[in-house]
C-alpha cells in the first residue's frame, strides 16, 4: 500500500486540518469532536442542514459546507459512521432557531447514530434519508436502498431552499421529492484500499467490472466483463430509467460522478455516452455535473445519476452556491 500519509491513525485529523487551512474563508473545523461548520455559524432564523458519514468519499460531505448547501458536516473514520456526539455538537454549533434537517445517507450506522443525536438534541429536528441507488436492497450496510451520489443533488437543492428562507417542513418535503425523483447506479473497474486494512476491499480480474457497486465496495448487481463506454452508459441508464420511469420529454439533471480513480478524460467520455443514451430515450438533459463528488477513495469507475427536474428544483439547483467543491453564481 502506497498512500500520501503519515501514520494510519492520523489520516483523518491531518486531512481535516489541511481542509480547514485550505478553505478558511468558507469553513471552520473542529477536531474534538470532529465536525466542519460554515464560517460565521449559526445563521439566525435559517434552517440548518447537517450531513455526514464515513470519510473516504471526499468531497462529500465537508466539501459541500458553505453558502447555499450544508451548514455542517460530520466526518467519521474511513467508511465508518460518525458518532452521535459529533452530530450533536455540530447541531448545537449551527442551530439558528429555525430547526435542523439531517440529510443522512441510508446506511445502518449513519442512520442509527443520527437518530440518537436527534433524540438527544433540543429543538425541532427532521431527517431526510437519500435512497437513490437503483442497484438493489441487499447491501449489508444499508436498511434498504443505499444513499449514493444523488445525495449531492439533494443537498444542493434543499440547501438553496434553506438559504432562501424555507421552513423546516418545506425543506423536508422538497428533499423527499428530490429523492423520489432521483436514481443512481455505479460501476467499479477496480477496488480501493482502506488505509487501516492495507489491502484492496475486493478483487476484480483484469477484464472484470462490478455493476451496481456500492460506495464502500459492496457487491453490486453482477460481475461481468469489461464493455465499451456506450454499452456501460446504456446498461446504467436502463436500470435507472426502469426505476424512476421518466416520461418522454422529461427534463433531467445528469450527474456523471467519478469514484476517485478515474480521470476526467474518461468521465467526460461517459457523459457523452450518457447524453446520447438520454437523447435516444427522449429525455431532455437541461442540467449537468461531471467530476468527483461522491468517491470511494481511489476506486476506478463512475456512477450515473438522473434527477427528474421540475421548475422549483431547477431554480434551486441554479441558485448561488459557495463551498469548497461547488461554486457558482457568486
Amino acid at each position: 500500500m502506497k498512500k500520501l500519509m503519515n501514520a494510519v491513525d492520523g489520516v483523518l485529523t491531518e486531512s481535516l486540518r489541511g481542509f480547514g487551512h485550505a478553505h478558511a474563508d468558507i469553513v471552520s473545523v473542529n477536531l474534538d469532536p470532529m465536525f466542519v461548520i460554515r464560517k460565521g455559524s449559526p445563521r439566525q432564523g435559517k434552517v440548518a442542514l447537517i450531513s455526514g458519514g464515513g470519510s473516504g468519499h471526499e468531497p462529500m460531505h465537508a466539501g459541500f459546507v458553505g453558502h447555499g448547501m450544508l451548514d455542517a458536516a460530520c466526518p467519521g473514520q474511513v467508511f465508518t459512521s460518525p458518532t452521535p456526539d459529533q452530530m450533536l455538537a455540530a447541531a448545537e454549533a449551527v442551530d439558528g432557531g429555525a430547526g435542523t434537517l439531517f440529510i443522512v445517507k441510508n446506511y445502518a450506522g449513519d442512520v442509527m447514530n443520527f437518530e440518537m443525536a436527534s433524540e438527544m438534541s433540543p429543538g425541532e429536528r427532521a431527517p431526510v434519508p437519500p435512497t437513490a441507488d437503483v442497484s438493489g436492497e441487499n447491501s449489508p450496510h444499508s436498511q434498504g436502498r443505499r444513499g449514493v451520489a444523488a445525495t449531492v443533488v439533494l443537498e444542493k437543492i434543499v440547501g438553496a431552499a434553506a438559504e432562501a428562507g424555507a421552513a423546516l417542513a418545506d425543506c423536508v418535503a422538497l428533499g423527499e421529492r428530490v429523492n423520489a425523483a432521483s436514481g443512481s447506479m455505479g460501476v467499479a473497474l477496480s477496488s480501493c484500499t482502506v488505509p487501516a486494512a492495507g489491502k484492496p476491499n475486493f478483487e476484480l480480474g483484469d477484464d472484470e467490472i462490478e455493476l451496481g457497486v456500492g460506495i464502500h465496495g459492496e457487491p453490486g448487481r453482477k460481475r461481468t466483463t469489461m464493455m465499451p463506454a456506450d454499452a456501460l452508459a446504456a446498461t446504467l441508464m436502463e436500470a435507472i430509467c426502469d426505476d424512476i420511469k421518466p416520461d418522454k420529454g422529461q427534463e433531467v439533471l445528469l450527474l456523471v460522478n467519478g469514484m476517485g480513480g478515474t480521470p476526467l478524460l474518461e468521465l467526460y467520455g461517459m457523459y457523452d455516452a450518457a447524453v446520447r443514451e438520454a437523447d435516444a430515450r427522449g429525455l431532455k438533459v437541461v442540467r449537468s455535473l461531471v467530476g468527483n463528488y461522491c468517491t470511494s477513495l481511489e476506486m476506478a469507475g463512475c456512477s450515473l445519476t438522473l434527477v427528474k427536474l421540475d421548475a422549483e428544483m431547477a431554480s434551486y439547483w441554479d441558485a448561488p452556491v459557495h463551498s469548497a467543491a461547488l461554486r457558482w453564481g457568486m
